[in-house]
């Protein structure tokens, strides 16, 4: 006897779906002190009287102490941390790959689970040690929508946003590895700052744009930066975006960390070939929005990001161009000479094009220090992350779906 499914009724597909296959339980990760009691309570675990001084407890376990398991909860009675971990995780994503530089720079490649119909995705996660601080680089999206041409990252199309819970994950994951938490060892050679903190800054300059995922980046920087938890000043974060003008005066506004700029170009046909979101907001829109971004300062400059492409944008008169442009705008350039990829048709500039072009930017005034390539050897430097995380074929997501229904397929 066969049996079959009508999958293409509206709703069928879904209801049979969560019939065959086992829930997952929600993260608490990402959730802000307000959700965390409000899930509590819908939970029946905790009468509303408790819900902020359990979510108070719950807070600081996560966020201070980084513990990723209910069980060592120690000042929460056996009984709620057995009915938390029937309910919630706090759990880590799964690391399917850690490759460590020369230079001591890590990339960790993070598998997260299906959301909805599809299959589990991956991204990349960078950490860079330099003397006196260290920077995670974190992504926000499942590849990119914005197809820069001399970007790795760009040729991947994307898939899906990241959550809150994905985001903060990649923070509390790379503190974990590093030993960044209370009572935690650092890996034995690790190269990580002497002093302080192992993450002391975190740069949203991994896959993806973050602007295109503004709420859910907002809800995660928030998060890092609240003093009673990760605690990370806002003058330490620094969110990049290739130019998605409406959201940049809201990311000052309503998140309140630094801003950087993926700039490239100082006119609109070269920045239309590189940056290709520059036909949909143009220079004069993006150093627009640049002036007006709430409080800008000598103290709380933009950062401009100018990777350096031979032959392409490294004249002397890009530079006077480039200065001119960004006149009266309290700003640091940062020179990223480029990083090769397979495939790619670019050059980066040779060494004393680079030199020449930094010095004409520092006599004008504006700081530019020339970016070190970092974790060039394992595809980690800026410009390379790319996940092999693919959307799926409706045909193939169909076919799971039925295989999941018939109680064959993985979770």
């Amino acid at each position: 006897m066969t049996l079959s499914f009508d999958l293409t009724a509206e709703g069928a597909r879904d209801a049979l779906r969560a019939r065959a296959t086992p829930a997952e339980k929600p993260s608490l990760i990402g959730l802000t002190r307000a959700e965390l009691g409000a899930a509590l309570v819908d939970a029946g675990i905790v009468p509303e009287r408790q819900a902020k001084m359990r979510s108070q407890q719950l807070w600081h376990w996560m966020y201070v102490r980084g513990v990723s398991d209910f069980a060592h909860m120690f000042n929460i009675s056996k009984d709620l941390r057995a009915e938390l971990d029937k309910h919630f995780t706090v759990a880590r994503p799964e690391i399917v790959e850690e490759q460590i530089s020369a230079d001591g720079t890590r990339k960790w490649l993070f598998r997260f689970p299906p959301r909805g119909a599809g299959r589990p995705v991956e991204i990349e996660t960078v950490y860079i040690p330099e003397e006196g601080r260290g920077t995670l680089c974190i992504s926000s999206q499942v590849g990119c929508t914005l197809t820069c041409s001399f970007c790795h990252t760009g040729t991947q199309k994307l898939v899906r946003n990241l959550t809150t819970e994905e985001i903060l994950a990649q923070l509390l994951t790379g503190r974990d590895r590093l030993g960044d938490f209370p009572d935690r060892d650092t890996p034995d050679g690790a190269i990580v700052p002497a002093e302080g903190r192992k993450v002391s800054n975190i740069v949203m300059m991994g896959m993806g744009e973050p602007l295109y995922n503004f709420e859910a980046v907002k809800k995660a920087l928030l998060i890092a930066s609240d003093g009673d938890g990760l605690s990370l000043s806002k003058r330490r974060i620094t969110l990049s975006t290739s130019g998605v003008v409406p959201e940049i005066f809201r990311t000052g506004e309503e998140i309140g960390v630094m801003l950087a700029i993926s700039l490239h170009a100082t006119n609109d046909d070269l920045r239309d070939l590189l940056v290709p979101i520059n036909k949909k907001y143009p220079l004069k829109e993006l150093i627009a929005a640049c002036r007006a971004y709430p409080g800008l300062s000598n103290a709380r400059r933009i950062t401009f990001e100018y990777v350096m492409l031979k032959d392409v944008n490294d004249s002397l008169d890009d530079a006077k161009a480039l200065v001119k442009l960004l006149k009266g705008i309290p700003a640091k350039i940062n020179l990223i000479p480029f990083n090769p990829w397979p495939g790619t048709n670019y050059q980066c500039s040779d060494w004393e094009t680079i030199e020449k072009f930094a010095d004409y930017i520092n006599n004008a005034g504006y700081a530019s220090p020339i970016r070190t390539p970092r974790g060039r050897d394992i595809l980690a430097a800026c410009g390379q992350l790319k996940s092999e995380s693919e959307r799926m074929r409706k045909v193939d997501r169909l076919a799971l779906e039925a295989m999941m229904i018939a109680g064959h397929g993985e979770a």
